[in-house]
């Protein structure tokens, strides 16, 4: 088993702004769920913890929605005690291998990530980085006092990746034996003082810090360069109507002289955006984690299949951009309910309202809906997922 620590505890001073830096936005999205989505699209990471400062548990919980993710650990005053406090948290059940990483790193490759896995089949620790190309000056305010020779010199990066018991012993035995080093900021100087080889492989240029407002500013440019592909999925349904005083709609309870012969699961629209939200992922309402009959599922309201879905688009690195909702019906009337439905349904799939489309379309008294026998809706969703 492989695990992966995302360090975010840091308070980010360099950067500065009201919040820390790997919670500020990058392409609508908060820095540390970048980070946290490539490693949860790992098929060979088996579990993501983070490890956070306390003050930002808010943020932290508000960047992670919809994402399947244990508990934040709470970080110390160091990255290296961050580090070693989440090292703890997964000594439980400890996995074989385990990779550190920076939240503000958004860029790691998915190659990387395998290639930080592999190496460790072959030592007990690797390391990413870059080779130095530029000459290294030492300087004294302002003025150069020594060429640093720069001959086998590299610049360390993160994913770093060690056997999980031996990095844990390292920063237990370095904390409590050589207090001194416990501001040590890189995860292999831990393992070198240990008494361990540390190999390296080479990282990339991408995956870089998000340090200053510049860095930021390089990371929305690497976004814009056509990494995103656009999905869209159709999602319909419908129901005839039966004994009751109102329709659900959107999570919306309309007035209406029937209601939906149903027992659960009523909601038709949200239904319907469910299936839509799955088509976008190449998933169908059948699989077994959308069966309602299993336990865990029997009696849930429509609304929880939404978040479901929700969760699943942005597991697999999903962002909805735009949601078109018809819904057939000659009545009730949904004219004086769809500012209410449109809030709603923005709520559940924590998109801006000006991203949603509700319509109404009765048939003229024609066909099924319009008898007035039941209602439908269809759906459609459109997302963004990095490109393959």
């Amino acid at each position: 088993m492989t695990a992966a620590i995302i360090v975010g505890a840091g308070r980010g001073r360099r950067m500065g702004g009201p919040i820390p830096k790997q919670y500020r936005s990058l392409d609508n999205m908060p820095v540390i769920r970048h980070t946290l989505l490539a490693f949860l699209r790992h098929p060979q990471i088996e579990q993501v913890q983070s490890v956070i400062h306390p003050a930002d548990l808010g943020l932290y919980e508000e960047a992670t929605e919809g994402l399947s993710l244990p508990p934040p650990v709470i970080g110390g005053d160091t990255r290296q005690e961050s580090v070693r406090f989440g090292l703890e948290s997964l000594a439980a059940a400890p996995p074989a291998k385990v990779i550190i990483h920076d939240a503000v790193r958004p860029f790691v490759e998915q190659d990387t990530i395998s290639a930080v896995i592999t190496a460790l089949d072959h030592g007990p620790a690797v390391i990413t980085g870059l080779a130095v190309p530029d000459t290294l000056k030492r300087c004294r305010n302002g003025l150069i006092t020594e060429t640093v020779d720069r001959t086998d010199t590299w610049r360390a990066q993160t994913p770093q990746g060690f056997h999980f018991a031996e990095i844990l012993k390292a920063h237990e035995e370095v904390h409590y034996s050589d207090p001194i080093h416990a501001g040590l900021t890189d995860d292999s100087l831990v393992i070198e003082r240990y008494g361990l080889s540390v190999a390296l492989i080479e990282g990339s240029d991408d995956n870089f810090k998000i340090t200053t407002e510049r860095d930021l500013e390089r990371a929305e440019l690497i976004l814009q360069r056509g990494r995103q592909e656009n999905h869209v999925g159709w999602g319909f349904d419908f129901h005839g109507f039966g004994p009751g005083g109102q329709v659900v709609m959107c999570g919306i309870p309309v007035v209406h002289s029937q209601g939906i012969a149903r027992s659960h699961n009523a909601d038709i629209p949200l239904n319907a955006v469910t299936d839509a939200l799955l088509g976008t992922i190449g998933s169908a309402p059948n699989e077994a984690h959308f069966q309602p009959d299993m336990p865990g599922f029997r009696g849930k309201t429509s609304d929880f299949f939404v978040r479901q879905a929700v969760s699943l688009v942005s597991m697999k690195g999903g962002r909805i951009v735009h949601l078109d909702l018809t819904i057939l019906t000659a009545a009730p009337d949904i004219a004086d309910h769809r500012e209410h439905m449109t809030t709603r349904l923005a709520s559940l799939l924590s998109i801006d309202r000006s991203r949603i489309s509700i319509k109404q379309a009765t048939t003229y008294q024609a066909g099924y809906y319009g008898r007035g026998d039941g209602i439908g809706a269809q759906c459609l969703v459109t997302t963004q997922f990095p490109a393959l």
